[in-house]
């Protein structure tokens, strides 16, 4: 999860995954999966156009299981470009709770 202000994409920006057959649109970052905390995905995302339903349709993927982008979301304004300096903060972290974690197991 290096070079973060140029790997994420914004909030909103609509992709296609890898074998995939139904565009998802990026609602979040940094999420890790139920109670398995070993593992964390660059970002969580939803159906498009449908949007958020439930938390059981809720995607999880990484940056390079995107195959084609089809929308930017809003980049490039300064509550993107704090939120995108504290997520690297965050990111550090959670990477050595998750390696403490594996080493507890």
């Amino acid at each position: 999860m290096e070079n973060i202000g140029k790997k994420f994409l914004p909030i909103g920006t609509v992709v296609m995954l890898k074998g995939g057959t139904k565009r998802v649109m990026i609602t979040g970052f940094c999420a890790i999966a139920g109670r398995d905390r070993s593992k964390m995905w660059d970002y969580s995302g939803c159906m498009y156009p449908e949007g958020f339903m439930s938390s059981t349709q809720t995607c999880l993927f990484n940056h390079e299981q995107i195959e084609n982008i089809y929308h930017m979301g809003l980049a490039d304004d300064e509550e993107e470009k704090k939120f995108k300096k504290n997520l690297d903060d965050l990111i550090k972290k959670s990477n050595e709770i998750i390696e403490e974690n594996k080493d507890n197991k």
